[in-house]
């Protein structure tokens, strides 16, 4: 009876040892879509703004100091109409002033202070020749509504005035405008040169 249990004991030692690793296991799913078409992002004077060199005297110890807004040309060109949007990655996370999702960092004075922010705006978009405006979405892509900011955490496609939803288009211009601002002196060193240090990277997404 002993070897009978001792038996008896493994085979149930066994079965329960299949049931763990079968309730242990997951199945990992890989999904995409290849699109035939391609889109490349262009924008004007190599995609810089300058501002040159600003005295510190000419900036507010005690509240924000917003510099003139510049544009750039923004351009998308894609082989054949396609949907698509454009996605801003702040290359200075973490740098933005008024850590607003709105907004995109100027850099770091000492590693700490937090130089400014600046906002994009996507203005008088045209698609394939046409007036188009602009929609956002803050969920990759399931839902869209009005906007016209390129965001931390949002996608930007052009779409028919007063319909949310994008457009497949070949052709997408529009004036990427760029406000920057320096933050109140009172809490930044300038005793040296600091640089404005924005850097935005602007990638097509395929919807």
């Amino acid at each position: 009876m002993n070897t009978a249990f001792k038996t008896l004991s493994a085979g149930l030692l066994l079965l329960g040892s299949a049931n763990v690793l079968a309730a242990s296991s997951v199945d990992l799913t890989v999904k995409g879509l290849i699109t035939p078409s391609a889109c490349t992002p262009t924008l004007s004077s190599g995609g810089t703004v300058d501002y040159g060199k600003i005295s510190a005297k000419d900036l507010k110890p005690d509240a924000s100091t917003f510099l003139p807004i510049q544009v750039v040309q923004f351009t998308v060109t894609c082989d054949a109409a396609t949907l698509m949007a454009m996605e801003a990655k702040d290359n200075r996370e973490g740098s933005d002033a008024n850590n607003d999702t709105m907004e995109f960092g100027l850099g770091l004075i000492n590693g700490t202070e937090k130089l400014g922010g600046m906002e994009l705006r996507l203005l008088n978009p045209v698609a394939d020749g046409v007036s188009v405006a602009t929609v956002g979405s803050y969920d990759g892509g399931v839902t869209w509504g009005a906007e016209r900011n390129l965001m931390r955490n949002n996608i930007l496609a052009p779409a028919v005035a007063g319909v949310d939803t994008p457009i497949p288009v070949q052709l997408w211009n529009a004036d990427l405008s760029v406000q920057p601002f320096i933050a109140k002196t009172s809490g930044l060193t300038l005793t040296n040169e600091v640089a404005i240090d924005g850097s935005v990277t602007l990638t097509v997404r395929y919807l």
